[in-house]
């Protein structure tokens, strides 16, 4: 059969090498906007929660959109060409579902590119306003992101893994794309969660204890 561009996919190598490279790039972007946009006594926190949140929304929107797309409207990744249809095929040998558009996948999905994705970039445009009003919102996307994470994966693992490969001997697929490509989004949410947990209960311990103060005087 003659190879034309609808029926040509490019080998594995190089498609994984292009998805790591895209991730690696999307990454790029963040640090160099965190550069651009905050001050530079900026502290440690602020410049990592800028580029974890920069990096987090144009993820959802430049890796998760495509994948959206070409998982509804009767499309799924397995049926659909180009580079990040392929990208995610590269994905989907570490988690079938992704290639099939699995309707819990796809629902969390929605949530993620429509509410997740602006609401980073939302965050970010507070962060630099120097508005605490971010901390409200980053409680509400750190809580999404975690209860989105675990109705990803808790589901298939009550049901045995049966679209997951869990050989830990597959660097590639199970060391990469299916634990350290998920467990950020667990780890880092959890950081975020607790620090601005911390940055509201200050405040508010503050402005009752200041409440108090004047009611005494």
């Amino acid at each position: 059969m003659a190879v034309t561009p609808d029926t040509y996919q490019a080998p594995w190598g190089v498609v994984t090498f292009f998805a790591l490279s895209f991730v690696a790039a999307i990454y790029l972007i963040a640090v160099v906007g965190a550069r651009v946009v905050l001050t530079k006594n900026a502290s440690f926190r602020d410049k990592f929660t800028f580029i974890w949140l920069a990096f987090d929304g144009l993820i959802h929107f430049c890796v998760e959109g495509p994948f959206l797309y070409s998982s509804t409207g009767g499309r799924t990744i397995n049926t659909s060409t180009g580079i990040l249809a392929e990208m995610w095929r590269d994905y989907a040998r570490a988690d079938t579902r992704w290639g099939t558009a699995d309707p819990t996948v796809v629902s969390l999905e929605v949530l993620t590119v429509l509410g997740a994705g602006p609401i980073c970039f939302y965050i970010l445009y507070l962060m630099t306003k120097r508005d605490p009003a971010r901390h409200f919102w980053i409680v509400v996307l750190s809580t999404a992101e975690l209860y989105g994470g675990w109705m990803t994966f808790a589901p298939d693992l009550l049901d045995g893994g049966k679209s997951l490969i869990l050989d830990p001997t597959n660097i590639l697929d199970f060391w990469i794309y299916l634990v350290f490509l998920n467990i950020l989004w667990v780890f880092i949410p959890i950081y975020l969660l607790f620090d601005s947990y911390g940055e509201i209960s200050k405040s508010l311990r503050a402005a009752q204890k200041a409440q108090t103060v004047t009611k005494t005087k």
